[in-house]
Formats: C-alpha cells, structure tokens, sequence
C-alpha cells in the first residue's frame, strides 16, 4: 500500500475570497472525503495542514519524516495563490530534501486528489 502525505493549508489558514467555491465548512469535509477515498482507493493518506508559512516548513519536514511517503501531493490552495509564492518554493524544497524519493502531485481542488495521485502511483 502507497503511502500519501497531502500537503495543504489548515482551513483557518485559507482567504476564502479568494477561494469562492469553497468554504470553511466545504473545505473541511474535503478533507475527511479526500482521506476517505484515497484509503478506499488502496493508498494510506495522511494530511499535513499547516499555516501560510510560520511553522510550515518545520511541520512538513516532521511528517515527511514521519510517514516516509511514496507521493506527495501539495495542494492548490499553496500552490496556486501568489501570496503563497514563497511558502510553496520552500515546501517543494523540504520535499526534495526530506523525501528524494516520493513523486510529487498537484491536485487543482480538492476533490480532485485522488485522481492526481493516481497519476503517480
């Protein structure tokens, strides 16, 4: 079984504004869902939901190193927002340092995940 760490913003982390398709509430039962059927899909999935960058770096690092994933998946909400241009540069470099051998995938909301880790493993 595939081990998957899904890298992402904790949802009180998240400028809904930006986001209008999503609130708090939809966004935490993605979440769940998204743990659900990547289990369900034959993967073992934790998420690791950080801040916008304060102790982000340091918590990745820790569940990388905890849960030695074959993929890791860092989400939209990171990836696609410009304000979190940095945060993502530095988060794709823990990854490459701590986890040289996972795949990384990119989902582009979260009901999407399953089908982009597929694509990997």
């Amino acid at each position: 079984m595939k081990k998957v760490l899904l890298i992402g913003l904790r949802s009180d982390a998240v400028d809904f504004d930006k986001w209008p398709q999503l609130t708090k509430e939809k966004l935490e039962a993605a979440f769940i869902q998204v743990i659900s059927e990547l289990n369900q899909g034959g993967y073992k999935a934790k998420w690791c939901l950080t801040d916008r960058g304060e102790t982000a770096q340091t918590q990745v690092s820790e569940a990388l190193r905890t849960e030695e994933p074959d993929i890791v998946l860092v989400g939209a909400g990171v990836r696609t927002d410009p304000d979190h241009f940095l945060l993502f540069e530095q988060l794709i470099n823990v990854i490459h340092v701590q986890a040289p051998n996972a795949k990384i995938a990119f989902n582009t909301l979260p009901y999407d995940t399953l089908e982009s880790v597929k694509r990997w493993g």
